[in-house]
């Protein structure tokens, strides 16, 4: 199955044509299926809780552990879960869908089955709609890869390869906890609009709150199909590159595919229809099996589980049904938050901000809302408050690998620097001095700094005069450049007062003062 994703970055280029009279070249296909692990205290069909990283085999009840004469209970919260994701993405949500079994023997799947919904998934038909940031200007390029569906289905155990001893250990924690499968079109071409819409659906499940989106705790996971292809002919023979456990590595490993299959076809070759594994070290894809036989599942309805139902809105409840227990979709509907897209365009509509700045702010957990709370308590403009969230603020928090909720530096004491600033009492140097002051010291506010190392502006007129007077005097060939038109002279010699002052000159008054004494 193919299914398509998304992010920003990219190695490789995406090919395109060359030229409308030469023979058309091959392009790349790229589609993904994703598995969500829906965020729910418990799993799927069982009251074991969800914990990541608890000792072996420790999270598992007699069901997860297919002992006989257990049975499923279907968990109402991973069933909202996907109602809520199917519904942000633009899908069709179907009222009635039924699980199956899907046989495949592993050794981490106690019960030689998995639990799905192959024949009528909870919700189909999906748009996910992502952006790239692209040309000189940063202009915002909006792309749309279709949803074929979105399905319910159980995790299976992990599979622990001791090499020593050359032994397999089972730890079925993980068994049985809820997925949502992501089933997505070949819509993308290349690596980076993969990894773009991969970045955007993480950041719209976080939003929804149905998954963390942890990858590197496997809460989500990525399995790219690849093939090449010219425009307007069959797709070629197709790859699936799995597992794959970054967004970063997702990009690389679709651009190194789509090049290794043109070098093959080049050389006169064939693609073989395989699975695939991506060595981040080397860079390069790997082969795992070949798929040339077709597995056959042996898919049969779940005779354990009745047909899953959901209300459209209350009125369609059955009078003898308990709504507390119905998954009603209006409900749902209305509690849908604000969606990272929606989001980024009322950052830009109402603040004037870059694109490229709204795609910074969204991006990072709570940084919109540390950001527009400094807006509400300082006189700056956004424009150039964002300037000190993205690049001061954000560069602290990534050097100490902290998250905006662990920021030392308040949004309201980052309000009240902002404000001394814009009203003259310090200059830009000496803010930047005082913000890392406050980060080290917290809870000093920058009023206390700025009174405890004397930091305020030096606006005494009789003073600064002398020591402009002295700069002009000990620099005669900048005074006489500029006399003979060079302006640029005057920031050379604004910037040795600065020193004399240690930053904390008026910069407007110094600049007057200046002009008088060099014209």
């Amino acid at each position: 199955m193919y299914s398509t994703s998304f992010f920003l970055v990219m190695s490789v280029p995406c090919v395109a044509p060359l030229c409308l009279s030469a023979p058309q070249q091959l392009v790349g296909v790229v589609g993904l299926e994703i598995h969500a692990q829906i965020n729910s205290n418990t799993k799927l069909f069982s009251g074991s809780p969800v914990r990541f990283s608890s000792p072996p085999n420790s999270l598992v009840s007699f069901f997860d552990g297919s002992l006989p004469g257990t049975l499923p209970v279907l968990n109402r919260r991973c069933v909202e879960a996907a109602v809520m994701t199917g519904l942000a993405l633009n899908c069709t949500i179907n009222r009635k869908s039924v699980f199956d079994r899907k046989h495949y023997f592993y050794a981490d799947l106690p019960a030689g089955y998995q639990i799905t919904q192959q024949r009528r998934p909870i919700a189909i038909d999906g748009i996910l709609t992502y952006s790239l940031l692209g040309g000189k200007r940063s202009e915002v390029i909006r792309k749309t890869v279709n949803i074929k569906q979105i399905q319910l289905e159980q995790d299976s155990g992990k599979s622990l390869h001791d090499d020593v001893r050359s032994q397999t250990l089972i730890d079925l924690n993980r068994a049985g906890v809820g997925l949502m499968e992501l089933v997505m079109e070949p819509d993308m071409s290349c690596g980076e609009e993969a990894a773009a819409a991969v970045r955007e659906l993480q950041l719209i499940l976080q939003a929804l709150g149905t998954c963390q989106g942890n990858m590197s705790e496997g809460q989500l996971r990525v399995d790219a199909n690849v093939s090449i292809h010219r425009p307007g002919e069959p797709l070629g023979i197709r790859t699936e590159v799995k597992n794959i456990n970054s967004i970063r590595f997702l990009a690389r490993a679709i651009d190194f595919e789509i090049q290794r299959q043109i070098s093959v076809l080049q050389r006169g070759g064939t693609v073989q229809n395989e699975t695939r594994a991506y060595d981040s070290k080397s860079g390069e894809t790997i082969p795992m099996r070949d798929k040339e036989g077709l597995q056959d599942y042996r898919f049969m309805p779940e005779p354990n589980l009745p047909p899953l139902i959901v209300y459209e809105d209350n009125t369609s409840l059955p009078t003898s049904f308990d709504a507390c227990q119905a998954v009603v979709v209006q409900k749902i509907r209305e509690g849908l938050p604000e969606l990272p897209s929606v989001k980024r365009d009322r950052l830009v509509q109402t603040y004037g901000i870059l694109p490229e700045h709204s795609f910074t702010l969204v991006n990072e957990d709570g940084l919109v809302d540390y950001f527009e709370a400094v807006l509400k308590a300082t006189k700056k403009e956004p424009r150039k408050v964002i300037g000190w969230v993205t690049n001061e603020l954000l560069g602290h928090l990534k050097q100490q690998d902290i998250s905006v909720s662990e920021s030392p530096v308040s949004a309201p004491a980052l309000a009240e620097l902002l404000d001394l600033q814009e009203t003259g009492h310090i200059s830009s140097s000496v803010a930047k001095q005082v913000f890392q002051e406050m980060w080290r010291s917290s809870g000093k506010t920058a009023q206390q700094i700025i009174q405890e190392q004397d930091l305020g502006l030096v606006s005494d007129t009789a003073q600064l005069h002398s020591i402009c007077q002295k700069v002009v005097d000990s620099h005669p060939d900048e005074v006489h450049a500029f006399r003979n038109g060079n302006k640029k002279v005057l920031n050379k010699l604004m910037g040795l007062v600065q020193r004399e002052t240690k930053g904390r000159a008026d910069p407007v008054l110094v600049r007057t003062i200046l002009q008088e004494k060099t014209l």
